[in-house]
């Protein structure tokens, strides 16, 4: 009930009033239960008026990432339906995983696993992920496509391309894509995402997509520190307070939005002209850090299966992510 009331309110006019009788109609309860509810929302945080003949209007949210404040929000069709909170967990993945195999079949397409804190966070390549409690967003989309096994590396490009348009319509940041799949703000990473796949040889079981966002972090160790920022930072004097519930949903609604396009080609052809508009890189020279050999070029943008184009002496070469990353010639980006 304090979903259905958190949304009521925020549909309704900035300056309007929702009364208690209209809110008992609408919610099919008594207007105790609405009194009761109303208390638990200020109790958590929330910033209600409430006056006598007029009715209840809310004023102010706290930042919390709570499952009513997150589904109040949120506008999608299937994406984020249902929504599982929990406030700490080894990592959103790996419980996505747990699900995937509980629910075999279609069933929990499009759930998502929200942690406030993570004790075992990863990211590519086995490194860490440091998620501590209030300081950013850890999240999981749980998939169950009917697709080919081997286009489904491509989705981590479809959710970095949600993860900067969300950042890009929230916050005001300029937020691009350091290819494949990191998204950058002020040439330092804000946010980062890990794809994992159960599948057989040509049928895919489950999907999991992991996003975690760096929001309200103040610093990073000295390691890091060159390469890493949080919304926070970059939004620095402007002191645009991040209510990470409402920049979840932007992203999940991006995601739905650009994942059905992904869907009727299963692949980036529809994605790729936007994706290249913010590829940090795109005409600039890089170094291609591949074990089987180093070497620099121009950054020429991705194709429809997602592989970055470099120009080298001798025409285009195409890279595909793997075990291969891509840095600017005099940094990170």
């Amino acid at each position: 009930m304090k979903t259905k009331i958190l949304e009521i309110l925020r549909q309704a006019d900035r300056e309007a009033f929702i009364s208690g009788q209209e809110l008992c109609g609408q919610l099919g309860v008594s207007r105790t239960a609405v009194w009761k509810s109303i208390k638990q929302l200020k109790e958590a945080g929330y910033q209600i008026e409430a006056i006598q003949n007029k009715g209840y209007r809310l004023l102010a949210a706290p930042d919390i990432l709570s499952k009513s404040e997150i589904e109040s929000r949120l506008q999608t069709r299937w994406v984020g339906r249902p929504i599982h909170y929990y406030h700490e967990l080894d990592s959103t993945n790996n419980e996505a995983k747990r699900m995937a195999e509980e629910k075999p079949g279609l069933q929990g397409h499009g759930a998502v696993i929200v942690a406030e804190s993570q004790n075992a966070g990863r990211g590519r390549r086995g490194r860490g992920w440091d998620s501590p409690q209030g300081s950013g967003i850890f999240f999981t989309i749980l998939l169950k496509p009917g697709m080919d096994p081997a286009n489904a590396p491509m989705l981590t490009l479809v959710k970095a391309l949600a993860a900067a348009k969300g950042i890009q319509k929230s916050t005001g940041l300029d937020a691009a894509i350091k290819w494949p799949n990191d998204v950058v703000v002020g040439g330092r990473k804000v946010v980062g995402i890990l794809t994992e796949m159960s599948a057989q040889v040509d049928y895919v079981n489950h999907i999991v997509v992991g996003t975690g966002i760096n929001v309200h972090q103040t610093s990073f160790p000295e390691e890091l520190a060159s390469k890493a920022t949080s919304l926070d930072i970059e939004l620095g004097q402007a002191k645009k307070q991040v209510l990470r519930a409402a920049l979840l949903a932007a992203v999940l609604e991006e995601f739905e939005h650009y994942y059905e396009a992904f869907m009727q080609t299963q692949d980036l052809s529809a994605l790729r002209e936007e994706y290249n508009a913010l590829l940090v890189n795109c005409g600039r020279q890089v170094r291609v850090l591949d074990p089987l050999g180093e070497f620099e070029g121009k950054a020429l943008g991705i194709n429809e299966r997602g592989e970055l184009l470099v120009e080298r002496e001798g025409g285009a070469v195409k890279v595909s992510s793997g075990e291969v990353s891509v840095r600017g010639i005099y940094g990170y980006v």
